[in-house]
């Protein structure tokens, strides 16, 4: 498994909404991200700058790569788009981050 962790930016204002939502995520997104080999999702908010924080494992034989092609991934990402940073075609603008430390 490799741990992937990246940033985005929430618009202020939007964590009510945007919490609800991803209580609320939907089955065949979920089954997606599963079938892509992503596992153990879970995204943190700094409250004091809106910087959400990202952190998954995937797989070894992962297919993460081929989700921004699926439909449902582009309909998610519209649904979200007013609520956080995105580029043009509604994907969130998400920054990468080295690891830097690791207590095993």
């Amino acid at each position: 498994m490799e741990t992937v962790a990246f940033r985005m930016t929430l618009k202020p204002g939007m964590r009510e909404e945007y919490e609800r939502r991803h209580r609320e995520v939907w089955p065949e997104l979920a089954d997606a991200l599963r079938a892509a080999g992503i596992r153990d999702y879970r995204i943190f908010l700094d409250e004091s700058t809106g910087h959400l924080f990202a952190i998954h494992q995937r797989t070894d034989t992962h297919s993460a790569d081929t989700l921004p092609a699926l439909p449902i991934m582009r309909k998610w990402w519209n649904y979200m788009a007013e609520l956080m940073e995105t580029h043009a075609d509604q994907s969130p603008v998400a920054t990468p981050l080295a690891q830097v430390f690791h207590l095993p």
